[in-house]
């Protein structure tokens, strides 16, 4: 009787459990990493993403080759809650690649980033007609009927820009996406590593920009606003103390000039910037007020007002893919 007992108790009880089991949610823990070390966010294990890897594929892309228009990044005209707020040290870590970029092409690349699903259709363009620069480049842009957002069409003189953010869709989506739900705090993460490279010596004036504080924030103006450099450093490096004996003069270089012709300025060029003290975000000297709320509707003041073309866009050129792309 005892043994009978024994085995229907062992039966109910183990229905139990496993009907529990059943019922429990499935909770997978991340891996610990080693020596106790944090895991690391998203935008910077895809770092390796900036030096030329497929973040999708980790393999270095074919010169031109980015990811099909909006495959990685999320609609930016979709509802839905805004993400998460990022904390200050993984914004400095976010806006770090571009924090020391001249305040015009640093404000057309904050804004530009809000669409990023436009980016890799305007890096291949850009690669493509590699041949074209100034008001020739412009001229080519309304006559192939290109229907990108302006501050993407801003950022065609610059196909090194375009290409660093193709190639690292997921940076450019979680960028956008704070851009548009936190730009104060992204604005004064931006100061932070402005303050820290100047205080470590790595950023001052020079033959390209003119670098002053104007009460408190690191501004970097070009001398001259119709010609542009990009400044190439690796973020690892700038904004931290150098090591005892480092020449710190050669941390920054920069790329060849971009010249911004005349026929740019309907996207803001001669007036992009900011207006550090109150956060605002200037292009064509009126504050830029895309937010996550009115990301749908949103079209910026031009002073000329700009429309979308329409219809298909028109090859109009001799498709020519640059050898040594111009940085």
């Amino acid at each position: 009787m005892k043994t009978i007992r024994r085995v229907l108790y062992t039966i109910t009880f183990g229905g139990f459990a496993a009907a529990a089991f059943a019922q429990a949610p499935i909770v997978r823990q991340p891996p610990t990493p080693p020596d106790g070390q944090q895991p690391q966010p998203q935008y910077q294990q895809q770092y390796p993403a900036q030096q030329g890897q497929d973040p999708q594929q980790g393999q270095s892309p074919q010169q031109g080759q980015y990811p099909p228009q909006g495959q990685y990044a999320q609609p930016q005209d979709q509802q839905g809650p805004p993400p998460p707020p990022i904390p200050p040290q993984q914004l400095d870590q976010l806006v770090s690649r571009i924090a020391l970029y001249p305040d015009p092409l640093l404000a057309q690349t904050l804004t530009a980033s809000t669409y990023g699903n436009e980016i890799a259709d305007a890096a291949g363009w850009a690669d493509q007609h590699g041949n074209l620069t100034g008001d020739q480049l412009g001229q080519a842009i309304q006559a192939d009927n290109l229907s990108f957002d302006p501050s993407v069409l801003a950022l065609l003189p610059f196909p090194s820009v375009l290409d660093m953010m193709a190639q690292d869709p997921g940076w450019v989506t979680q960028l956008g996406n704070a851009v548009l739900a936190q730009r104060q705090d992204v604005m004064d993460a931006v100061q932070r590593q402005r303050q820290h490279a100047r205080g470590y010596g790595y950023l001052e004036s020079n033959q390209y920009d003119n670098v002053v504080d104007d009460g408190g924030y690191v501004e970097i103006q070009p001398l001259n606003p119709t010609l542009l450099y990009v400044p190439i450093y690796d973020p690892r490096l700038v904004f931290y103390a150098p090591r005892p004996g480092f020449f710190v003069g050669g941390a920054i270089r920069f790329g060849p000039a971009i010249t911004i012709g005349t026929t740019f300025g309907r996207y803001g060029w001669f007036g992009a910037g900011f207006g550090w003290s109150n956060h605002a975000i200037l292009i064509d000297r009126r504050p830029w007020g895309r937010t996550w709320v009115n990301r749908g509707a949103y079209v910026h003041p031009y002073a000329r007002p700009y429309a979308r073309p329409e219809g298909q866009r028109i090859e109009h050129h001799e498709v020519q893919r640059s050898e040594g792309r111009r940085r």
